[in-house]
């Protein structure tokens, strides 16, 4: 064989090779699981509070990780959590199975209260009075624009659940959103105790959250951007569009934090590229 010849299917084979491995780093990289933690700290946090894990599990749109969600299930159980927080999505619109999302949840009911918001596409979905009794009978509290107080070692902190803004408004040509989400919230704060936790499932309207006094904010919907790059980070996000500003992990202003869980499954676009699926567990530390 000629030089430039063996050069040449060398290269081809090395080509394939690296493509392969893409391929296979892909697949894999949507489907194994991992656990971030974060540690929010301040003197807000009741000493009563101090070491409260909370599991965020966000964006699962009907996926399942191991026979019945087991490999999920198994890791929110060994992170210990003294609640699990569901922010929206946990079904998908467009493949919907409630059978699935009512069996994740009635095991999860089983490591530690469940807490539950909707997402955008629970706001699309027919079936979701269905959804949300079978949460409910499986033990799960629902918020809906609703706020409860939380009681641990005899604190109190206020935890508050915001609907998806689609079940009322399913465009933001004129940028009513975020006003209704103001009023919403302000209603919600004027009974608060002491620190505040809010799920909600938009990201995006963080400036909203911060407006509004909130201290803790768990969030989703992003997806992480899709499509993670270093240095860059995600390359698109609904309702935030290319290189979205809130994708993935913690962002402060002022007094709010707020957290962005990259989610669990794939909606619209089928996979994920350098985003592996992740539960987000927050831990509480009082200063």
């Amino acid at each position: 064989m000629k030089k430039s010849h063996f050069k040449t299917h060398l290269l081809f084979y090395v080509l394939i090779t690296m493509l392969l491995a893409l391929i296979v780093w892909t697949i894999w990289g949507n489907t194994a699981l991992m656990a971030n933690s974060i540690t929010l700290s301040g003197n807000q946090i009741p000493s009563e509070f101090s070491g409260f894990r909370i599991a965020q599990i966000s964006d699962l749109h009907n996926a399942e990780f191991g026979e019945e969600n087991s490999n999920l299930l198994n890791s929110l159980s060994e992170s210990k959590p003294d609640m699990i927080a569901i922010t929206g999505d946990l079904v998908d619109a467009q493949h919907t199975n409630i059978d699935v999302a009512l069996s994740f949840a009635e095991k999860a009911v089983q490591i530690a209260p469940v807490y539950y918001v909707t997402g955008n596409h629970e706001a699309s979905l027919s079936q979701y009075s269905e959804l949300k009794t079978g949460l409910e009978a499986a033990g799960v509290i629902v918020l809906e624009d609703k706020a409860i107080q939380l009681e641990h070692n005899g604190g109190i902190v206020t935890l508050m659940g915001l609907s998806d803004p689609d079940f009322t408004i399913k465009s933001n040509i004129f940028d009513e959103v975020p006003a209704m989400i103001s009023t919403k919230l302000n209603d919600l704060m004027e009974d608060k105790v002491g620190y505040t936790i809010l799920l909600s499932h938009r990201p995006e309207l963080f400036d909203t959250y911060v407006s509004c006094g909130v201290d803790l904010v768990l969030s989703g919907h992003a997806h992480g951007g899709q499509f993670r790059f270093p240095l860059i980070g995600g390359l698109v996000a609904p309702n935030q569009g290319f290189f979205p500003m809130y994708d993935a992990g913690l962002y402060t202003n002022g007094g709010t934090n707020m957290v962005v869980s990259r989610g669990l499954g794939n909606s619209i676009i089928p996979f994920r590229f350098n985003n592996r699926p992740e539960i987000v567990l927050v831990e509480l530390t009082a200063d």
